[in-house]
């Protein structure tokens, strides 16, 4: 018979807002994420850390949530699918990924899709050796990879587009 962890309350930083949850300090992040927190971008896929369905970026960088217990994860930045963009303002990424087709059943997308953030925050202007490593470890049960890859080239070209524009635009001044 095992022994079960008396909850705790755990402070995180979750798509920019604090949160408060009770759990077991020893419940993997994803249970938290999607059961308590309805966040649904993550998905349960092997528990295992092998297929990256599950993959959120914590403090920038892509981790599985299958396998990070909610105690480990104090005062660190948690981003998960919904916490790139909106309907209205996708990420770069996300729209590369509609405008390519790169989901067919859309099962590792939310892996896909983090994994290649995670990438061009650290890379901006990845080699396509680059993006198979930041993908590698990600599985596509349908086949999409050409499709993915696609995507994240084009989630390249938004990316510089994105911060081209933004580096020139103008605040205007304000009146005293």
């Amino acid at each position: 018979m095992t022994k079960m962890s008396v909850p705790s309350l755990f402070s995180l930083k979750v798509n920019g807002r604090n949160v408060v949850v009770e759990a077991d300090p020893k419940a993997p992040l994803l249970y938290i994420l999607r059961n308590d927190l309805a966040l649904n971008g993550p998905k349960y896929g092997c528990g295992l850390g092998e297929c990256g369905a599950c993959c959120i970026l914590i403090d920038g960088r892509a981790v599985r949530s299958c396998m990070i217990p909610i105690a480990a994860i104090a005062k660190r930045e948690i981003t998960t699918l919904e916490g790139l963009g909106d309907e209205e303002h996708l990420h770069p990424v996300q729209q590369a990924f509609i405008e390519e087709s790169g989901a067919q059943c859309g099962y590792c997308l939310n892996g896909m899709i983090i994994s290649a953030v995670a990438l061009l925050d650290r890379n901006p202007d990845p080699q396509e050796t680059d993006i198979r490593e930041a993908l590698r470890h990600n599985l596509c049960r349908c086949g999409t990879h050409i499709e993915i890859l696609a995507a994240v080239r084009k989630a390249v070209v938004l990316s510089k587009a994105a911060s081209s524009a933004s580096a020139h635009s103008v605040v205007p001044e304000t009146q005293a």
